[in-house]
């Protein structure tokens, strides 16, 4: 199964244990987001709903392209993948 990195934002990274790039297995960005699941629980609810969906303030990007314009979660992804998880920030 492929190896990609994840690339996690500030905010995140308390769900892994400070970890700012994690190396995780995944043959599509589901899959990823699983097995992320998996090893740091509680941080696929920062992303994704109940349901299984991308929160819509949440974008993921493989490379330079954002997942939501390609396959969404069942975009693949390839063997050393870069992959940068960005919240949206909104202020006033």
């Amino acid at each position: 199964m492929p190896t990609a990195t994840v690339i996690l934002p500030p905010m995140l990274r308390e769900k892994t244990e400070q970890q700012a790039r994690v190396d995780i297995e995944g043959a599509t960005m589901r899959e990823i987001l699983e097995n992320l699941e998996q090893r740091f629980p509680g941080l696929r609810f920062h992303l994704c709903y109940e349901t299984g969906e991308l929160r819509p303030y949440v974008n993921i990007f493989i490379e330079q392209a954002n997942i939501r314009y390609l396959q969404g979660l069942d975009t693949p992804v390839m063997a050393g993948a870069r992959i940068r998880v960005l919240p949206s920030v909104a202020g006033g």
